[in-house]
């Protein structure tokens, strides 16, 4: 990436398109296996949870935000309905446009939506390993409410729920 890049350059889209929740679900295959080793498991809990996003999508209660740079997704993330409560989900930004406040940006557009549709809360889950999302997460109003061992992913983690009530 050119290090001229700015949020700026960056256009966040809300609209659905076809071929997003396939592009979502290769990037988590193909960065979670670089950076922390998650194989087939993880894959399958993806598509698995983004067939559930499609099939209950309802652009009135749910979101997604899609970041692109010179015609491909470079970030995502999700918002799923659950009753009174915004489940964050798919929040992945590729390695080159992480440390600009993109992040930021998609956190706050999130937040903005779901004070906007009245939810009474939101919650995540995400691994130990995630300790920059983690921060974020935190600063936005997030707290760690539990942790539970897994192998689901194919690798040995901890994986980690954050909650937060507004």
């Amino acid at each position: 990436m050119n290090n001229q890049i700015t949020l700026n350059h960056i256009p966040i889209r809300t609209e659905l398109r076809a071929g997003d929740v396939g592009a979502i679900m290769s990037m988590h295959g193909r960065l979670y296996y670089k950076e922390y080793g998650y194989s087939r498991p993880f894959e399958h809990y993806v598509a698995q949870s983004l067939a559930e996003f499609l099939e209950r999508y309802e652009p009135m209660r749910n979101r997604i935000w899609v970041c692109e740079h010179e015609d491909r997704m470079v970030g995502s993330l999700v918002l799923m309905d659950r009753g009174d409560a915004a489940q964050l989900r798919y929040f992945l930004l590729e390695p080159e446009y992480r440390g600009f406040g993109l992040g930021s940006k998609l956190l706050d557009l999130f937040m903005e939506f779901m004070r906007g549709c009245r939810y009474q809360s939101s919650y995540l889950w995400t691994t130990e390993q995630q300790l920059t999302a983690a921060k974020l997460y935190m600063r936005y109003g997030y707290r760690l409410t539990e942790e539970k061992p897994s192998t689901a992913f194919g690798v040995p983690l901890i994986e980690q729920r954050y909650d937060m009530t507004l």
